[in-house]
């Protein structure tokens, strides 16, 4: 299957073509000047420059997963003679309608921002390893394991790779029942063997094209951060315990997104069939020759194990690719060498309401309604023994900022904390992070929610949709949390810059850097609702 060029790709291309018109005395002959050729291991492609940043979309990490390779692991591209154009963005995994225009399951690109200085040969198609080695920063993309690509305008890499002089790679990978449909049990056919973690050797295969290609961008393959908001940070906890990745990533962040567990195979078997049932599929064949269009109405089949919602996907305990749990009953052994930042936001719970201020409970009736839902698959607890506990402990708060600290500690915290205290536990602690200041959006009323991290540390303040906001206070937070992460790319440790000494996370201190205004080392944020939910087990949602 071949990528579609829609309206997005091609007013990309578009872009580029008009920023090489838009310089000095441009002609098509100086556009040529301006676009660097570089020979990577499958072929040579070319690029555009942005200012002083070297971009390159859409470049080719494996074949195309559609047909008969549907289910199948990963395999690298074919090689090529001619030049390919890395103009645009390549095709995201199918995942229905949404921001992604451009869906194939001819889906394995990634994306390479570098402010590598081309030589004098390497236009006619060398390289642009100037021998500074700089660190990579890898981004992977969040939308859980379902949906989202790496070209959102959040992750544009310029600003990036030019404040931190890094290389910055984002990735698309495949997704929901294409990377993570579990058959194994239900076929006894090779082919299908891995099909419940594709998704993750997907990007298994893009760290190895990262290890075999990035020098020739002017990136250390030994440097190599991985670093992932939400889906993105739980895809990186689950790298940290599979073999297969091991050497190939150096450093990893996770941002809001953690994987204390996987799915089990039988209750992934249990969705491949409520999967099945809804396309209508009865055997390996049929599935292989469902359309695209068939197999993301499938997504919408219920899951039979959480009795409602749409049907899970995620990586699979499958003995092969993936032998033990990523954070249980410990951290995985095959992490505890990389060092590792681990991440939340104050308010995350309201990143997941559109910013309407309308969904805001105003009474206690309604957080009572309400918060079984936001606990459902983690934790089983009574909605109004944590009502009293948030009422005794912060007695000025209203119901909406209970509803949103309650959820927001029983949902999205508690597998953060998890993960700091395994490593601690381990001898291998993380550099655990707290983000308290708040999106200036609609006058900070959102506080700060999921996703937050993102922009500020990109420095795409002013990207569409962005809630960070660009003035003097947002560019600050920014180039702190920014200069932070590049440290923690360079050397594997944050300290640097104008933070206070950022010290790891060990037991019982709980050491947490609060990203504000004001940043602060703080010993346990929020200890008492670390205890109250400490009451309760925790559950990976999706186990």
């Amino acid at each position: 299957m071949h990528t579609v060029q829609t309206r997005r790709t091609l007013i990309t291309g578009a872009a580029a073509l008009a920023a090489f018109a838009a310089l000095p005395g441009a002609s098509y002959a100086a556009a040529e000047k301006r676009s660097p050729v570089i020979k990577t291991t499958a072929g040579k492609v070319r690029g555009y420059v942005d200012g002083e940043v070297s971009v390159f979309k859409g470049l080719r990490y494996g074949q195309d997963t559609g047909g008969a390779r549907r289910f199948m692991p990963p395999i690298r591209p074919e090689p090529w003679t001619d030049v390919k154009d890395a103009l645009t963005y390549g095709a995201s995994c199918p995942q229905g309608k949404g921001e992604e225009e451009s869906q194939s399951e001819d889906c394995l690109f990634l994306n390479v921002w570098t402010p590598a200085k081309a030589k004098k040969d390497s236009l006619a198609g060398s390289s642009l390893n100037d021998g500074a080695k700089r660190p990579v920063m890898f981004y992977i993309h969040g939308g859980a394991y379902n949906t989202g690509s790496g070209s959102h305008p959040w992750y544009e890499g310029t600003k990036l790779a030019r404040r931190g002089d890094v290389v910055v790679v984002t990735v698309n990978h495949r997704l929901n029942a294409f990377g993570y449909l579990y058959l194994a049990r239900l076929f006894n056919d090779p082919s299908v063997a891995d099909s419940g973690n594709n998704g993750q050797l997907d990007l298994v295969l893009a760290l190895q094209w990262v290890r075999d290609n990035i020098a020739q961008f002017g990136g250390d393959p030994d440097r190599v951060l991985l670093f992932g908001q939400s889906g993105g940070g739980a895809k990186i906890a689950t790298l940290m315990a599979m073999p297969a990745a091991k050497g190939l990533l150096h450093r990893a962040v996770t941002m809001s997104g953690q994987q204390v567990t996987a799915g089990g195979p039988f209750n992934a078997t249990k969705r491949a069939k409520a999967f099945m049932d809804k396309t209508g599929a009865k055997d390996l064949a049929s599935l292989r020759a469902l359309p695209v269009d068939k197999m993301v109405e499938g997504l919408r089949a219920t899951d039979p194990i959480a009795g409602q919602g749409s049907v899970y996907m995620g990586p699979v305990l499958d003995e092969r690719s993936l032998t033990r749990h990523p954070f249980f009953p410990d951290a995985s052994p095959v992490g505890l060498s990389v060092p590792m930042m681990c991440g939340n936001t104050h308010d995350e719970t309201k990143g997941f309401i559109g910013f309407d201020a309308k969904a805001f409970p105003k009474t206690w009736d309604e957080v009572l309604a309400k918060l079984p839902g936001q606990f459902a698959g983690r934790i089983d607890i009574d909605p109004e023994t944590v009502i009293a506990f948030y009422r005794q402990t912060y007695p000025n708060y209203s119901p909406s900022d209970v509803y949103f600290a309650a959820s927001t500690a029983g949902r999205s915290w508690k597998a953060a904390i998890i993960q700091d205290e395994e490593r601690a536990r381990a001898g291998a602690p993380a550099y655990a992070y707290q983000v308290n200041w708040k999106s200036p959006k609609d006058g900070g009323i959102f506080g700060a929610p999921h996703t937050i991290d993102i922009g500020l540390v990109f420095g795409t303040l002013d990207a569409k949709g962005s809630i960070v906001g660009a003035g003097p206070d947002s560019v600050a937070m920014s180039n702190t949390m920014s200069d932070a992460f590049v440290n923690f790319a360079r050397t594997g440790d944050p300290n640097g810059g104008s933070l206070p000494k950022w010290e790891p996370y060990t037991l019982p201190r709980r050491q947490t850097m609060v990203f504000d205004t004001v940043s602060r080392m703080e010993d346990d944020p929020r200890g008492a609702e670390r205890e109250f939910f400490n009451r309760v087990p925790f559950t990976q949602f999706g186990t």
